[in-house]
This record gives structure tokens, sequence and C-alpha cells, in this order.
């Protein structure tokens, strides 16, 4: 009966607006019924206003959380988010590589809501080079996506291209969010897997600013639905349903870019968990 329940873990920043980083992570996977630990790799001070400040934690305090973590807990999948800077990603893959923590999905969070930038320009290529190898799943938005495959992507065409290029760098399945095309009345996502098959998700765009911490709510679903069992393409659908949810249905909070409903339920629930 030891590690029975499904376990997840969070490798990223805290939030302490509570709207994204860490604390996203852990309401979205709790909201998918899975356990979620969490090894934190930065702090920062933000709400939905901006980032006024941010700070990495030491290499020796990451090491010892993913110690501790492995050492008790059996992780059925892990995630990353905010990296901040080359030590801390650098750190991050280290660990990766020396642990069992289940199927990787990738979020490279490199800029937040309100601009701030949450990796470091130096940091891209670490992500790109030693990361992204070890990624089952790798959900950039459409400017992390630019950065990442070196190219400008403004059409549905650029964004296969994209995919195709980042896949290139060892990443199994990828999704490209185009949740930046505003001038489009759907929200539309690529996919390519490994095996080859590709498709698209849409979802209705919704005339809101409360979307702070989409990236992460996204990724921490699908985290949790590989951590169920599910296969990937179910997982990246479940997670999309998800996160329409969560803005569908919106909560008031702070002045800026407000949270997600992280308690919104979608229709495979029946509403009922």
């Amino acid at each position: 009966m030891v590690n029975e329940t499904v376990q997840t873990l969070t490798i990223a920043g805290t939030d302490s607006g509570g709207g994204a980083g860490v604390m996203a992570d852990i309401k979205t996977m709790q909201e998918r019924h899975v356990f979620s630990a969490a090894v934190v790799v930065a702090v920062t001070a933000q709400n939905t206003i901006g980032v006024q400040d941010f700070m990495a934690m030491p290499k020796k305090m990451i090491d010892e959380q993913f110690a501790s973590v492995a050492d008790d807990l059996k992780i059925r999948a892990c995630k990353t988010g905010m990296l901040a800077d080359v030590p801390t990603v650098e750190a991050v893959v280290e660990n990766l590589k020396k642990y069992d923590l289940g199927p990787l999905t990738v979020d490279p969070v490199m800029i937040a809501k309100g601009g701030a930038r949450l990796l470091s320009e130096d940091a891209i290529s670490t992500v790109r080079e030693k990361l992204l190898p070890l990624a089952d799943i790798l959900t950039p938005n459409l400017p992390e996506a630019e950065e990442l495959a070196g190219m400008k992507i403004e059409t549905h065409d650029q964004m296969i291209q994209a995919a195709k290029k980042l896949q290139g760098l060892g990443v199994k399945n990828v999704l490209i969010k185009g949740g930046h095309q505003t001038q489009s009345k759907e929200s539309s996502d690529f996919i390519l897997l490994e095996n080859g098959h590709s498709f698209w998700v849409s979802a209705p765009r919704i005339d809101t600013k409360r979307t702070h911490g989409t990236g992460d709510t996204l990724s921490s679903c699908i985290t949790a639905e590989l951590a169920k069992g599910s296969d990937v393409e179910t997982a990246i659908r479940i997670g999309k349903q998800y996160v329409q949810a969560t803005i569908a249905n919106g909560i008031q909070v702070g002045h800026g870019h407000g949270p997600l409903n992280h308690w919104a339920k979608i229709a495979e629930e029946g509403g009922n968990q």
C-alpha cells in the first residue's frame, strides 16, 4: 500500500500571488486527483500586476530537494516551469538524469504575463541543448517557440515547421500554444507526436485578462494525466479542456492579469469530482 496514491512533481518557481508557478501547478494537480510534490528552484515576489523581484535557489538546496523527494516518494510524472538561469537549468538537468521521475513535461517559461523575464537570455541555449532532449512533452507558447526554434511564427504553417524543428532537438512530443495569435476567434494549438501523428486542438477565445498561469496550468494538467496512465494525446486534450474551463468560469482576484479558476470542472468529469 506504500506510495499507492498517484504522485507528481513540479520543478519550478513560486508565485506569491498564487496564480502561477508552483502554486498553480499544485492546485491543478490536486484538482486532477493526483498528489503533487515540489522542488522549488526560485522564489518570486509577484502578484497579478507583475513580478517585483525573484531569487534563484542555490544548487545545494535544489539537489537536496530532489534527493528528499526521490528517497521517499514514487513520482510517476514530473514537469518543469520557471528555471531562472544557467546554473539552475544545469542543476535540474543533472537531477532529472539522476532520478527516475517518470515522463517529463517541459514548460519553457521565459516571460511572465506582466512582461518580466523569468529565464535569462544566456539560459535559453542551455534549455535548448541540455533540457529539451530529456522532454517527453514540450509546451511553449508562440514567443517561447520562436526563441527555441530560432524562427518567426506568424502562421499555422510556421507553427508546424517550428514543431518539427523542436522535435529535431530531441523532444519526443511538441505542443505549440497559439494563444498569442489574438487576431483569431479561436485559440488553436498544434501538436506533433513522437510517432509522426499531428493534430490541432482549438477552443473559443474568451475576452478576459484573467489568464495568469495558463501555461503552468496546462502543463500541470498534462503531467497529472500522464501520471494516471493516459497516453500523450489524451492528456493533451484533457489539458486543453481543463484550461478552457478555468478561464470560462473565472474568479475575481487582484487588479491585473488575474488567476484562473483552478476548481473548474470539465465535461469528462461529469461535474462531480
